[in-house]
């Protein structure tokens, strides 16, 4: 079978820290979302933990600054094919905030809900263990309200609609229960080194 040489080559020099499908998106940060950009006032800011938890536990701004400190560096990876490397990313890890709460033993998934009304749906297993973040910086500066601030989640291992934008909270349940993509055909987990994009893949 003939082989193309420049085909050849560009193949030999994909990035390998790009999950398959995916391109490096270079100084550029794409902003996609289903929602208008809210205005949020850090003020007003609320973030709450409940559902199978022993101590429901709401958070202001300056309650949540106030927590240990959590940085993560690396890439994130969107569902429409970019991906982004040399990230920073500074917040308080999920596993700090579950801590608070005290999830019960049958809590198997989360729901994180925004601001605005979105949701998105993840298992527990990928939110826990040094895996999830509530983020207000990147790259040293305050999130801007076009990539979820002042708050986001950040689950960068997933594909970025998990992490959700203007995050308000995390619900956590005994049985999984699809947000809004995944009521509109997404996979259900996200795992972009499975291409796992839309439901069946």
């Amino acid at each position: 079978m003939p082989v193309t040489r420049g085909f050849t080559r560009r193949a030999a020099e994909r990035d390998p820290r790009l999950p398959p499908g995916q391109y490096d998106a270079g100084d550029g940060w794409p902003v996609l979302h289903a929602e208008a950009t809210p205005s949020i006032r850090t003020d007003g800011w609320t973030f709450t933990v409940d559902g199978l938890v022993m101590t429901p536990t709401t958070w202001s701004w300056e309650e949540i600054q106030a927590l240990p400190g959590s940085r993560y560096e690396g890439a994130i990876h969107c569902v429409t094919t970019w991906s982004k490397f040399g990230m920073t990313f500074d917040g308080v890890s999920v596993d700090t905030l579950l801590k608070a709460a005290g999830p019960f033993d049958d809590a198997a998934f989360v729901l994180a809900r925004s601001h605005t009304g979105y949701t998105t749906n993840l298992p527990i297993e990928d939110v826990t263990d040094g895996k999830a973040w509530v983020v207000w910086n990147v790259n040293g500066t305050p999130l801007e309200a076009i990539h979820g601030g002042p708050a986001r989640l950040l689950v960068p291992h997933l594909y970025f609609w998990k992490s959700a934008k203007w995050v308000s909270g995390l619900k956590l349940l005994p049985q999984d229960q699809p947000g809004f993509w995944e009521r509109n055909g997404y996979h259900d987990r996200g795992d972009p080194w499975l291409e796992q994009r839309y439901q069946g893949d």
